[in-house]
């Protein structure tokens, strides 16, 4: 396959994969400048705003013996995951850093970010979405005590505010890449919907169909995932929350967390998952050194990809990092 072919599989929809840096024509180059500095924007705001709101900011782990199983979120579409051998233990590469949050949310800062790189080796399919790389970076964060309303409110205040600033300081940028008048401040509160209710209506197929329906951002609860997101067992109620962007889908997921250690190990022996990739985290559980926290993890990309009206969220990496593709840089 080689570099800016189009794909197309069983879908009538082909999208054209972005090319390589060197590649690209100089008013390629143009939109690539254009796409960076509404990136810079969108980074700076963030990160001063979470700094000015008491948030210490982190670096990121890359290898670790624990990191997110994806499992059994039915989201997760992973090829295979890496894994190599360091000083005579197997490490694995960061799918994201929410064990490493809950520890140090716990013991150290009561309210962190990170911006993290994650690698999730999609399958090769995933190209033909324009949503999808297998390199990526989150904004994760996380807030010891927090409840899952004060972190959606937090996101609100942050993504209305990003918008307000991009439209008074990116006119230029925004303009040339044709966002200036279609991007619009969503209204808050941002509306919230049961992931029962939108399967009621639209099926299995509710997380492609509902970003084609919406004209804000909109938040779906209690989606049924990982063994840390907290699950209320007598009334069958997950207490977390992903973010939908119009057209573009899911740009953040996040959650109040399970800190109880009979409740992480009931679930993740129901669910398969291999207590030994764990322990620390078990064993802050079992000593009640775990404190209750609630968080999520934003995708910089998807979100820049929202903001500049991006074809494929390739076009907001200088380097793409496309499922099924391995370019030269």
């Amino acid at each position: 396959m080689t570099k800016g072919q189009m794909i197309s599989q069983k879908s009538p929809v082909t999208v054209e994969i972005p090319k390589s840096l060197e590649q690209l024509s100089e008013i390629e180059i143009k939109r690539k400048r254009y796409i960076s500095r509404v990136m810079t924007h969108v980074l700076k705001y963030l990160t001063t705003e979470l700094v000015d709101n008491g948030f210490e900011w982190l670096l990121p782990v890359i290898f670790s013996t624990s990191t997110d199983p994806l499992w059994p979120d039915p989201g997760a579409s992973i090829e295979k995951r890496i894994e190599v051998e360091i000083y005579g233990r197997t490490v694995r590469a960061t799918l994201s850093m929410i064990v490493h949050k809950m520890v140090a949310c716990s013991l150290i800062h009561p309210k962190l970010f990170i911006i993290s790189p994650n690698v999730r080796i999609e399958k090769m399919k995933r190209a033909n979405t324009g949503m999808h790389t297998y390199e990526f970076t989150q904004l994760d964060f996380e807030v010891r005590n927090a409840s899952s309303k004060e972190i959606r409110e937090l996101v609100e205040k942050l993504l209305t505010g990003l918008i307000h600033s991009l439209k008074r300081c990116m006119r230029e940028e925004l303009t040339h890449l044709g966002r200036w008048n279609s991007l619009r401040v969503p209204k808050m509160p941002f509306k919230v919907y049961d992931k029962n209710e939108l399967e009621e209506k639209y099926g299995r197929a509710w997380e492609t169909q509902l970003p084609h329906e919406i004209i804000d951002p909109v938040w779906v609860t209690n989606i049924p995932r990982e063994f840390y997101d907290f699950e209320d067992f007598q009334n069958n109620y997950w207490d977390n929350y992903d973010l939908l962007l119009p057209k573009y889908g899911e740009v953040l997921s996040g959650a109040r967390r399970e800190w109880k250690y009979i409740k992480m190990i009931r679930k993740m022996e129901r669910d398969n998952v291999r207590k030994e990739n764990y322990k620390i985290l078990l064993q802050l559980a079992r000593e009640r050194r775990l404190k209750p926290s609630a968080g999520a993890g934003i995708g910089i990309e998807r979100l820049v990809s929202w903001i500049v009206g991006a074809k494929h969220i390739g076009e907001t990496q200088l380097f793409p990092k496309i499922p099924g593709i391995v370019y030269d840089l």
